[in-house]
């Protein structure tokens, strides 16, 4: 397996205040009988991690920084990982969500899901990497193709992941991009909604699609 690489690019509209939700009913992907068990563990996990991200980032990243010999980093049961940064985007990351306060939970969309699942069906086949699919369409041209978004929009892509823990985890990291833009993602408060969708990638063996918006209406 290579490096992971991911890819962020967000559209906003607006942006609004929202309440956090306590960390009961995390899993609320339970009863989405089109996601996946990965792809569910998914949205938890997100959820585990925006219930409390002080917590998260003491529980599941911060013992990281163990897990380096140089720019090498050595995830549990995955295959070694050569980073950009090393150790430092570890520490970072760790420092940064000791400040970040909870926001609400999100919950699961079966458009948004269709949305990213279009783009892993695609480059499943091309190989390609990015937001950009074989047929020029960005996320919010896929996001459209199934229904209509409020508030704003944003997608986060991972590749050669094979657990849903590893998969936020690193975006949280997210080593070697300079705004963090997975890591504000998963944070964004105005985000209520979700898409998920996971496949084989013929170059990273795996990828990740996450849609994200502050409403969603599906196309009836």
């Amino acid at each position: 397996m290579k490096a992971w690489v991911t890819f962020f690019f967000v559209v906003v509209l607006t942006v609004g205040f929202v309440n956090p939700e306590t960390s009961d009913n995390l899993n609320t992907a339970a009863n989405a009988s089109y996601l996946s068990p990965l792809e569910k563990d998914l949205v938890y996990e997100i959820n585990l991690f925006r219930s409390n991200p002080a917590a998260y980032a003491e529980k599941y990243i911060k013992p990281l920084t163990k897990s380096f010999k140089g720019k090498m980093m050595y995830y549990p049961n995955e295959l070694p990982l050569k980073t950009e940064e090393g150790v430092k985007a570890v520490n970072e990351c760790v420092a940064s969500l000791k400040t970040a306060k909870p926001v609400q939970l999100v919950f699961p969309s079966q458009g948004l899901s269709k949305a990213a699942r279009d783009h892993v069906k695609d480059q499943s086949r091309t190989g390609r990497i990015g937001h950009t699919g074989s047929d020029n369409s960005n996320f919010e041209k896929r996001i459209d193709r199934y229904g209509t978004w409020g508030i704003s929009i944003g997608e986060n892509i991972a590749y050669g992941c094979s657990s849903a823990r590893q998969v936020i985890i690193y975006l949280l990291i997210d080593d070697g991009v300079k705004d963090r833009g997975h890591r504000k993602n998963l944070l964004k408060g105005e985000f209520k909604m979700i898409g998920v969708a996971s496949g084989k990638h013929p170059e990273y063996d795996y990828m990740h699609v996450m849609d994200f918006a502050g409403a969603f209406t599906d196309k009836k």
